[in-house]
């Protein structure tokens, strides 16, 4: 028995920004505590897994009074320079450290009560591994790569043999290029150390089967550990702990993998680096890319940043030198750009006219134009990918007599019609923002007429008119209803690999990454609704997803291959982002952008912060703001290096029932604008409860560098 006692301090899952102390019985867990140990403790009236942040001989508190600690997980401590993430992120992002750290560890961990059978679980794992279905096409040798992927391997291996030695690299290259190839075979130099090991971050679950694949394949002596959502609870866990304990040398996963514990780390990949859902849109609202930009930093490794279509942020940092910047400028095996047309919606010829043969009942659905493109297509054989970014039936039902529209009433935005097997065995109204399911009325709630129409279309609509005006043909739908219904994504984007589906309707799940070998004709359906936006990354958004999907076509590898087509439908086809596009101009698409928001002080020459307010009356939230905003001014916070606007409602003011405001603070110095957030998380700390305001009852976050605004 020792003869002091050891206290821990330990953090916990709640909106708390202090530890707390406990006692640490060596005896009773068998062993000395390690800052990183992960713990079970007796928190209130329950049990909390928590965090050991700090490990001494006394506490401020009487020594009789503290509670002990219960249990102690069967893992290693968390190593150093995760913990150095995990505060760094806490920090930055202005996020408890508790709720920072524990999302990070999977469920499987968190259960106390199954912690002495995991061993048993560990064991049957190893014994029942399943084979991976590999496929050829990652087994691409430095041999095989063409002169510009060789050039760009040679300029990453360069200085490949300095250690310890930070590198931000950016790899732009036009899509099909050969840009996995490329890392690829970078890291297949790294992890010649049979303790090394590299990440490999996605932007979405959608784009993990595809890489896993390409990567279990071109590393099939290498241990693989595939990280996010849609893994097992169980499968993930066991991932995780071959992470933390070293024996995966691969780490495969989207944006929570970038905080994974990995004690010998080398090297890590950021594919599809400019992608947005990098960013996460709860909890610690941290981008997983400048996370990850941060760790590389942190423990002097090299990372690749890659992408046709880079943020900003990224190009500016590589055209200035602060990253090294390599460039892939032809396609692999020698294939042709797609040829881009813009179809002008206003123009009457691209339009179809009364008693068209083969016309879609709603005339505005399809241009002409674009119809006789996808025959052309399917006469060659070839398949037709069509992307509208709206699933479902239609956006809006409404009544053609009183002019009633199908609101949600829980939230500020309309519900979207779904067809009969998407949720269910009849039509419905849902609601994408909540979630509300309810039958279609076969009146208007309002009038009593019973002559519905649908406003709009989404996917659903699209699938029809298409088995409409082409009997004939397969037609596939891909987005979040038809991957629920069947056995999921990857087995649609299987049945478009096989050749088993002429012409494919989808949302963004379809435009990025995937690599189609038969893909003719890309359409782009619906465009202008993203063009114009109170966002003011709306462009930049819409030029990265249009370069993106238009990327689909023309890969097959065929030197002969016309590189396909991409169709855009557009009011406004003399917007730069479709001017830029036609000259497949990325870079001077970019610096057309970065002047723009040069004089404007926008982001990256500025730099931004949001703290929401919701509860039940959006006047409250307002007010609630406003009286921040007071606050800051009385104290000389909002300086000419400082700016406050004023409170404004949501873009999507009600969800849910509770509705939200937003307070816009802006400053062009990063320090200023850490400083202010971390007095304002102080200030709206003292009179909160967790994060609940004790007077006005409003809900309130900070959230550093908001994506959206």
């Amino acid at each position: 028995m020792t003869q002091y006692p050891i206290v821990v301090q330990v953090v916990i899952d709640k909106p708390l920004a202090q530890g707390f102390d406990y006692l640490w019985d060596v005896e009773k867990l068998g062993k000395f505590p390690e800052i990183g140990n992960v713990v079970e403790v007796p928190f209130a009236r329950g049990k909390e897994i928590g965090v050991v942040i700090k490990v001494s001989d006394h506490s401020e508190y009487e020594i009789e009074k503290l509670k002990s600690i219960d249990r102690l997980a069967p893992l290693p401590a968390f190593d150093p320079s995760l913990l150095r993430l995990m505060n760094f992120a806490s920090q930055y992002y202005v996020h408890a450290l508790g709720e920072t750290i524990l999302p990070v560890i999977p469920q499987m961990w968190k259960k106390a009560d199954n912690w002495e059978k995991i061993p048993e679980k560990l064991e049957s794992a190893k014994k029942s591994k399943k084979k991976l279905d590999v496929i050829a096409e990652g087994l691409i040798s430095q041999e095989q790569l063409n002169p510009s992927q060789k050039n760009a391997l040679q300029e990453l291996l360069v200085n490949q043999e300095k250690e310890n030695q930070f590198r931000a690299i950016l790899l732009q290259g036009q899509t099909g290029s050969g840009k996995t190839a490329v890392f690829l075979n970078w890291l297949a130099s790294i992890l010649q150390d049979e303790s090394a090991q590299v990440l490999l971050l996605v932007p979405e679950i959608n784009l993990t089967p595809q890489l896993e694949r390409r990567v279990k394949a071109y590393f099939p002596d290498k241990k693989m550990a595939v990280l996010h959502s849609g893994v097992s609870e169980k499968k993930r866990g066991i991932a995780w702990y071959e992470a933390m304990t070293g024996k995966a040398q691969i780490i495969l996963g989207t944006r929570l993998a970038a905080l994974t514990p990995m004690p010998n780390l080398r090297a890590i990949v950021v594919d599809e680096e400019h992608d947005p859902s990098y960013k996460q849109q709860d909890g610690t609202r941290y981008s997983a890319r400048d996370l990850a930009i941060w760790r590389a930093h942190d423990q002097r490794i090299p990372i690749l940043l890659s992408s046709a279509t880079p943020s900003l942020e990224t190009w500016l940092a590589a055209q200035s030198g602060r990253y090294e910047y390599i460039r892939l400028d032809q396609r692999a095996q020698g294939a042709s750009l797609p040829s881009v047309h813009l179809i002008n919606t206003r123009d009457p010829q691209n339009q179809f006219s009364p008693g068209d043969v083969g016309a879609p009942k709603e005339k505005s659905l399809i241009s002409k134009t674009l119809a006789s493109a996808i025959t052309k297509t399917l006469g060659e054989k070839k398949q037709s990918l069509i992307l509208i970014n709206r699933r479902g039936y239609a956006p809006v039902l409404s009544c053609s007599a009183c002019n009633w529209l199908s609101k949600c009433t829980q939230c500020s935005t309309y519900t979207v019609m779904h067809k009969a097997g998407a949720l269910g065995k009849r039509p419905v109204l849902s609601c994408h923002h909540c979630g509300l399911v309810k039958p279609i009325p076969q009146f208007c709630p309002d009038c009593g007429n019973a002559d519905l129409k649908t406003l709009g279309h989404g996917t659903q609509k699209l699938e029809d008119a298409i088995e409409e005006m082409w009997p004939q043909a397969r037609v596939l739908r891909v987005d979040t209803d038809s991957s629920r219904k069947s056995k999921g994504a990857e087995a649609l984007f299987q049945e478009i690999h096989n050749g088993n589906a002429d012409i494919v309707v989808g949302t963004q799940m379809i435009a990025k990454g995937h690599d189609y070998q038969n893909i003719g004709l890309v359409a782009v359906l619906d465009s202008d609704s993203r063009l114009y936006s109170a966002d003011f990354r709306a462009a930049e958004r819409l030029f990265a997803q249009l370069v993106q999907v238009a990327g689909r076509a023309g890969r097959s590898g065929s030197s002969t291959d016309s590189g396909g087509d991409i169709y855009i439908e557009t009011q406004y086809p003399e917007s730069p982002v479709f001017q830029y596009l036609l000259r497949h101009d990325v870079d001077g698409f970019l610096a057309f952008i970065a002047s723009e928001r040069e004089e404007a002080k926008l982001p990256p020459y500025s730099y931004q912060a949001l703290i929401h307010a919701e509860g039940k009356s959006l006047d409250k939230a307002i007010q609630f703001l406003n009286e921040l905003k007071t606050r800051m001014k009385s104290r000389g916070m909002i300086t000419k290096e400082l700016k406050v606007y004023d409170p404004v409602p949501k873009p999507v003011m009600r969800v849910a029932g509770s509705e939200r405001a937003q307070l816009l603070i802006e400053s062009v110095n990063r320090k200023t604008l850490q400083e202010a957030l971390e007095m304002i998380d102080q200030d709206l700390r003292q009179e909160s409860t967790g994060r609940i305001s004790k007077t006005s009852r409003i809900r309130w976050l900070v959230e550093r560098d908001p994506i959206s605004i």
